[in-house]
């Protein structure tokens, strides 16, 4: 405190009840005084009548843009801004409704900057007058530090949520041919060994269809790998087309398809494969400005109609394929249902 301080009014009294005995104060008030050295703190001592301060430290004072002298004997009212020294005040209030030790918060912009603050109030005595004794802890850097971290948080998650992505995709793309997009064989296999066992467990049938594509037609075969790619590339794009989510259908050599139908029997399957046929034979891929036209022959069995194990429903549609080549390609071709001996 200045030797200017010592004569104003409103802080004589206090300031000399001090000086003769600093225990007056009390523990909390002196540890509030060594507090108040500390970087980022301020101190101010007030009247609880008026509200005008009796003591101030020299940061306190910097933060009202004042000497010492000019804070002592003035309120927050006259030292701040109409509202914001209102509300200060309201919260010494609370404080001193309190009778005791009070924290609060204050946010609020001042001087052209924005201040975080935390405030600490203590009701005591000094010199036979009701004090309000308050440090204020600068919160700024420590909420600073906090929108940093939690910057880096979101970002660590960010970057989390995208690799997980990145394996997500990736994980995808092993189980999919990349020159159809459709599901690889290990994937395809793996559906069909549980389309057995639930049709299985569940007394339900699904059928199976195997795909190929006939011969090139001179034109594709001309043109090449290229448009063998537009052919391929086509081919599955129908298929997904074709299929609904609980199906599958992947590609098992390099123009052979196949294709699980859930819950579908022979007949039903047969008609949704046949409009599969004329699709393909219809369909218009242009290369270069040329059209490649191409179709299909296509294998159709059952589970367990037309056979009863795994193994055996790949040979009935490997027949059926067979006999669709046969015929000379583009075409749809049924397994034989199977007649199981009655028991005498």
């Amino acid at each position: 405190m200045t030797a200017d301080a010592e004569t104003n009014p409103h802080a004589q009294s206090a300031t000399n009840a001090m000086r003769q005995d600093p225990a007056l104060l009390g523990a909390a008030g002196r540890t509030l005084f060594a507090f108040a050295s500390l970087p980022g703190v301020m101190f101010g001592l007030k009247d609880a009548a008026d509200g005008r301060y009796l003591a101030a430290s020299e940061s306190m004072a910097a933060f009202y843009g004042r000497s010492i002298d000019q804070v002592i004997g003035h309120s927050d009212t006259e030292l701040l801004d109409p509202t914001l020294g209102a509300a200060m005040r309201a919260a010494d209030q609370t404080a001193l409704a309190h009778g005791r030790q009070l924290s609060s918060e204050h946010r609020f912009d001042w001087r052209e900057a924005k201040h975080d603050w935390e405030v600490l109030r203590l009701v005591t005595e000094l010199g036979g007058r009701r004090v309000l004794a308050c440090l204020w802890r600068d919160l700024s850097s420590q909420r600073h530090r906090e929108a940093q971290l939690q910057a880096a948080i979101e970002q660590i998650e960010q970057h989390q949520l995208a690799t997980q992505q990145l394996r997500r995709e990736f994980g995808e793309q092993l189980m999919r041919d990349s020159a159809t997009g459709l599901a690889t064989r290990a994937n395809f296999e793996d559906q069909f060994r549980r389309e057995v066992d639930l049709s299985t467990r569940e007394h339900r049938e699904f059928a199976m269809v195997l795909i190929e594509i006939d011969d090139d037609s001179e034109r594709v075969a001309a043109l090449g790998e290229r448009a063998q790619d537009q052919v391929l590339e086509a081919m599955g794009r129908l298929l997904r087309g074709n299929t609904r989510a609980m199906d599958a259908s992947c590609r098992l050599q390099v123009r052979r398809f196949g294709v699980l139908l859930s819950g579908v029997g022979l007949a039903t399957a047969h008609s949704r494969m046949e409009g599969l046929r004329r699709q393909c034979a219809t369909q218009i891929v242009v290369l270069d400005g040329e059209d490649l036209g191409f179709s299909v022959s296509m294998g159709v069995a059952s589970f367990p109609h037309t056979a009863h194990t795994q193994a055996d429903l790949m040979a009935a549609c490997e027949a059926a394929l067979g006999e669709a080549r046969r015929r000379g390609g583009n075409t749809v071709a049924l397994a034989s249902i199977r007649f199981d001996p009655v028991a005498s």
